[in-house]
């Protein structure tokens, strides 16, 4: 069986892993950071340990559920976006093949290729698969790109659960009376390898993904903890 060369057979692109890389980082970065927040902010409002743990697995359970049922219904409206183009695209070719090729001819002419080169590419992509070259060059539409409403939710609800369960962990271990600190250091240093392994699934830089995770994070967490201090106040 005849096989074609790859130009780099042991280093291979990184685009194929964006519909699950981007729900499993969110889905990660989400658990951490609202479960820590939840628990650092119930800590300071109030001193019970019970209450902290209660806090932390309801709010794992509902995270993950929430996590998962957004990220199918998003990517599903994607989806049906997807879909209802390419219905329109199947129509058009249908009831005027003319003014479809055309288009064909002026987007390639647009990429670079000289007039007389551009029509016979896109006559040639048209009498190939006039459909599948008017969805990967007209819409910006392919196999990789393609939404995947079940995919996306398992990997956000999957990994929200995994990494919302290590504050939740270190809250359980922690000395009564410091389990705000010990949640803090727990979560920066999750922060910073979710980052790193981010940055390094998708080729990015390792520092940049590290700070980017651990600003965000840092944020939200410091908002949340200053809000159950309020309320700690007020009780």
């Amino acid at each position: 069986m005849h096989t074609h060369p790859l130009a780099h057979p042991h280093d291979p692109h990184r685009i194929t892993r964006t519909g699950w890389l981007r729900a499993a980082v969110l889905g990660a970065n989400d658990g951490i950071v609202s479960i820590a927040s939840l628990i650092v902010g119930v800590s300071n409002a109030s001193a019970e340990p019970r209450a902290v743990v209660v806090a932390g697995v309801a709010g794992l359970a509902a995270g993950a559920l929430s996590m998962a049922a957004g990220e199918y219904v998003s990517v599903s409206s994607q989806m049906d976006i997807e879909k209802a183009d390419i219905r329109r695209e199947r129509r058009s070719l249908h009831s005027q093949p003319d003014i479809e090729l055309e288009e064909l001819v002026r987007i390639y002419e647009a990429r670079g290729l000289a007039p007389g080169t551009a029509r016979l590419v896109a006559v040639e992509l048209t009498e190939h698969d006039a459909l599948g070259a008017h969805v990967r060059d007209e819409l910006g539409l392919t196999e990789v790109m393609a939404a995947r409403p079940m995919q996306a939710a398992l990997a956000s609800a999957l990994t929200f659960s995994a990494a919302g369960s290590v504050p939740l962990a270190a809250a359980l271990l922690a000395p009564q009376g410091s389990v705000a600190v010990v949640v803090w250091l727990v979560t920066l240093l999750a922060l910073a390898a979710l980052g790193a392994i981010g940055a390094i699934a998708g080729g990015a830089r390792i520092g940049r993904g590290i700070v980017r995770v651990l600003v965000w994070g840092s944020a939200a967490m410091a908002i949340t903890s200053g809000i159950g201090h309020v309320f700690g106040i007020a009780a």
